[in-house]
């Protein structure tokens, strides 16, 4: 009954750019924080970056500050994530979740998940 898909992973070449979408069924993402993570083979699930429903205000783990931007479309019930000078360490399964306020890239407190989607970075 509650869905989150991820689209519009791939494969890019290093400096190259993609943007995920994360749209929302049969809630409202209004009244949630959305986050991004992403998971390598063989390592922790790290989250990449939130964004908060009530203001708008973002966050970005260090990585990747100057290259991701993070934004939402509420009328579309979408979060997107573009992705700017891909390197070969962003190569992960991205997830998209959801959490009620505030934002936090902890995973423990997150309600509701996306199942993944491949971003490959290589040459």
């Amino acid at each position: 009954q509650v869905q989150l898909v991820e689209s519009g992973g791939g494969l890019a070449q290093p400096g190259g750019s993609l943007t995920l979408s994360c749209a929302a069924s049969k809630f409202n993402l209004d009244y949630y924080a959305i986050g991004w993570f992403r998971q390598a083979p063989g390592k922790e699930r790290e989250g990449v970056s939130c964004i908060s429903s009530s203001d708008g205000r973002t966050y970005y783990i260090d990585s990747v500050k100057g290259r991701f931007t993070i934004s939402r479309d509420n009328a579309k019930n979408t979060v997107y994530l573009q992705m700017n000078s891909l390197k070969a360490e962003d190569t992960a399964v991205y997830y998209c979740a959801a959490r009620r306020p505030p934002c936090g890239l902890g995973a423990i407190w997150y309600d509701y998940w996306g199942q993944g989607i491949q971003v490959t970075v290589s040459s």
